[in-house]
Order: C-alpha cells, then structure tokens, then sequence
C-alpha cells in the first residue's frame, strides 16, 4: 500500500534556522531515509520551497494569486511517498522521521492513484 506522509511545521520557525542547523535536521532524516531506502519502502521525498514562492489557481474563478491558499499555523513543506505493508508501518516511519525533524505534524494518506510519470533530472 502506497501512502503520502505529508510534513507540515511553522514556516517562520524552519525557515531561521541556520544553515547548520538545517544540516543537522537534514543529516538526522538521511539517517530515516537511508533505513526506509534500505527496506525498498522509501518512494519520492519532495522538500518544497517556502510558501511565499507558491501560487494558486481558484479552480471555480479562473484566478490565479501569490501565495499558499490556506493561512494556517503549519505549511507543508514536503512530502514522502512510501510502500508499506500496513498504517502501523506508515506510522513508524513518521515516528522515525519525527524524532529526526522536531516540532510540527505528519499527516497520513493513502494513495488511491499513483502515476510515476517520468523519471525526472534535477537542474
């Protein structure tokens, strides 16, 4: 089973941390990714770029804005796709990931589509 582990944190806090602090938090996840990785478990992991680099298209208006739609304690900052067996499995995974990334949520979905699309390069 396929799901999405979505990490959501206050954008304000992770975005002062220092470049050695964010090595730190980063060299903390490698450790969950390398173990999730080594179990043929770990998909795509996606770190997104600030809030204030979003836009959003109001389907019903046509209009397109600056900026995340929802104004919210948390902003997503990324998302993991995993392959597990179970949510007990999800779950412990994003336990893993939580105690290398502190403060914030994960949020739990499991996918109904999944279409891997092309492999893609990073530039």
């Amino acid at each position: 089973m396929l799901y999405a582990i979505l990490c959501y944190n206050d954008e304000a806090i992770t975005s002062a941390w220092t470049k050695e602090e964010d090595d730190a938090v980063m060299a903390r996840l490698q450790i969950v990714h390398e173990k999730t990785r080594g179990k043929g478990q770990l998909g795509p992991a996606i770190r997104l770029l600030p809030t204030t680099s979003a836009t959003t298209l109001r389907k019903a208006q046509n209009l397109v804005i600056d900026g995340p739609y929802a104004e919210t304690k948390e902003q997503l900052l990324g998302f993991y796709i995993v392959d597990v067996q179970s949510l007990d499995e999800a779950l412990q995974i994003a336990r893993d990931l939580g105690k290398a990334n502190p403060g914030g949520a994960y949020e739990l979905r499991p996918i109904s589509i999944y279409q891997p699309g092309k492999e893609l390069q990073l530039t």
